[in-house]
């Protein structure tokens, strides 16, 4: 029995834990990926469809390549309305094009929605199951800091707004661990991947 829709999988992990290079890993068996982040910079980039409301509601910072990034983050920092206000201009156009998303796979066994705040920030996207990418705590913070610009105090930061790793593990329906070789990682990935889309076609969830 086939299924009507994709297997919807919810891909997220805290910062330096590795979920690009899984993402990367899932593009290259095929699987289709939409990618949260990069939507929200298509959205904001040049001719983006946030440009307009966002210099109505946050004058002065965006220009001709689109929003001003050191403007408009010092214009929300601090500030929840402002942050819920830039929300709401900026979260019904990601969901628009993720919807455009499934609508142009939905003939695929299996899809990926890349959500880097899926605990932190997001409700229900209709996900079949999440897979959080997870790394040693020495690790993250080893890549993280090796980042241009990072220092100890932005990381510790930027730690305090993310739900913290042990949880998200504990809220995941699958881990995939990134403080192994990349063969290993590669692997798990892999492994994944084929449980799902073997539940796909035998019609029963892998879950």
């Amino acid at each position: 029995m086939n299924r009507k829709r994709p297997f919807i999988l919810g891909l997220t992990g805290s910062i330096g834990m590795g979920k690009s290079a899984v993402a990367a890993m899932l593009r290259g068996l095929g699987v289709p990926v939409f990618d949260a982040d990069a939507a929200v910079h298509e959205l904001q980039g040049p001719g983006g469809a946030c440009i307009a409301p966002i210099e109505r509601a946050f004058p002065g910072t965006t220009g001709p390549q689109g929003v001003d990034r050191q403007k408009l983050g010092a214009a929300v920092f601090g500030n929840p309305e402002a942050l819920r206000l830039l929300e709401s201009i900026v979260h019904p156009e990601v969901a628009e094009m993720r919807r455009t998303f499934l609508a142009d796979n939905a003939d695929q066994p299996l899809i990926v929605f890349d959500i880097p705040l899926l605990f932190e920030k997001t409700t229900d996207h209709g996900l079949d199951a999440v897979v959080v990418v997870s790394a040693p705590a020495e690790m993250q913070r080893e890549r993280v800091l090796a980042r241009p610009g990072m220092t100890p105090e932005k990381f510790e930061q930027i730690l305090k707004l993310q739900v913290p790793d042990a949880e998200k593990r504990a809220r995941a329906n699958h881990v995939i661990d990134t403080g192994v070789s990349l063969a290993e990682t590669r692997h798990a990935v892999q492994r994944l991947v084929h449980a799902i889309t073997r539940g796909e076609k035998g019609g029963d969830s892998p879950l």
